[in-house]
This record gives C-alpha cells, structure tokens and sequence, in this order.
C-alpha cells in the first residue's frame, strides 16, 4: 500500500491469517518447552542408565524419523517443489503424481535425519570431534552435487536448513544434551550440541541423492 501504491487484496483475512499463525507458533513453542522437550530428555538418560544400545540407537532413528515427516516447513517446501516439477515437465502434471514426489522427499528427508541421529548418537558415545565429521560430510555433499540433476540441487540445499525447524530443532537439542550429560565423561556444551548439523548435512546428501535415482 505504501510502496506499490496498490490496495492489498483481502487485507482483513490476511491479518487475521498471520495472528493466528503468531498464536498458534506461541502455543506450540510453550507445549514443546512443557511437554516434548523433557521427554527428549528424560528419555535419553533413562536409554543410557539402562545401557542399550539397539533400543538407543532405534529411539535416535524414530525421533528423528518422526519429527522430520511432521515438520511443517518441510511439508511446504516439498509441494512447492512438486508443483513446481510439474509445472516444468519434470514429473507429471497430477494430483498423484504431485503427491507422489512430495512424499517422496518427505520420507526421504525423515530418513536421512534418523541416520543422522544414528550417527550423532555414537559420536556422542565415542567422543568423536565433530569438526571432523562435518568437513568430511561437506566435502562428500559438494562431490555429490556435481553428480547430481541440476533441478534437485536448490531444493536439497533448502529442505537441509527447513527440515531443522520448529519441531525437530527441540526434540533433537533434548535428545543430544540428555545423553551427553547422563554419560561420564561427555560435556553437554561440547558433546551435546551438533546433532541438528548432522541433520542437514546429511539430508542433504539423501535428498540429492534421490534425485540421481528418481
């Protein structure tokens, strides 16, 4: 209205859009601070007390699984990028098919994060420097996309940082600082964070990687 010099078309329903989406962001952040978060947490350290590794390993996979299908970013890159597929002839131009590649990257991108977490989890439990791991996934990304379609590269780049949002970045940060501190002689600021950087970066990998196959 003041730069275009044009009248916003539905203004009322747009604000009314956007402070329902403020509340109900407000709302969620405030059940997973209540709710979520500590369950991340508890979980872990009763996981690492009871000293199982499949059944620690498999709640690493399944959290990760399940909050990456769930996020709400991802969802929207993903029908975005299939309607935008079908719309330049990449797939084609249904309902099914739409749906089809949106899922696709969906479970693929869960899928990637739950390895990540695997693989954080035992960084976790091994000590590993993380600096390392992150270079050397970086150099296998950038190898990967020059193999890749160039129509998958921008959105396996974007779906890296959309998939750590609103519901996984908590459940994950939980997930990692709870084992880091029940395991003696593992640092919380050193050996807790660092999970959510696994994510992306191997969602990444996953996501280019589907395109090569799809």
């Amino acid at each position: 209205m003041l730069v275009l010099r044009q009248p916003f078309p539905n203004l009322g329903e747009t604000v009314a859009g956007l402070l329902f989406v403020v509340a109900g962001l407000a709302f969620f952040v405030q059940g997973l601070e209540m709710g979520l978060f500590p369950v991340g947490d508890t979980l872990a350290h009763a996981l690492a007390r009871k000293g199982s590794l499949p059944a620690l390993f498999g709640f690493a996979f399944l959290l990760g699984f399940g909050t990456t299908v769930a996020e709400p970013a991802l969802i929207a890159v993903a029908a975005e990028a299939a309607t935008i597929a079908a719309d330049g002839g990449a797939i084609e131009n249904s309902e099914a098919a739409r749906q089809d590649y949106a899922d696709g990257l969906r479970y693929t991108a869960a899928l990637s994060v739950g390895v990540a977490l695997i693989i954080g989890v035992l960084r976790i439990l091994k000590g590993w420097p993380i600096q390392y791991l992150i270079i050397g996934g970086y150099i296998v990304v950038i190898i990967i996309t020059f193999f890749a379609p160039e129509k998958i590269i921008s959105i396996a780049y974007d779906s890296g940082g959309v998939t750590t949002s609103t519901i996984t970045v908590p459940l994950v940060t939980a997930l990692g600082v709870g084992l880091a501190t029940a395991i003696r002689g593992r640092n919380p600021m050193i050996d807790g964070f660092g999970l959510i950087a696994f994510a992306s970066l191997t969602l990444m990998m996953f996501v280019l990687v589907y395109g090569m196959v799809i």
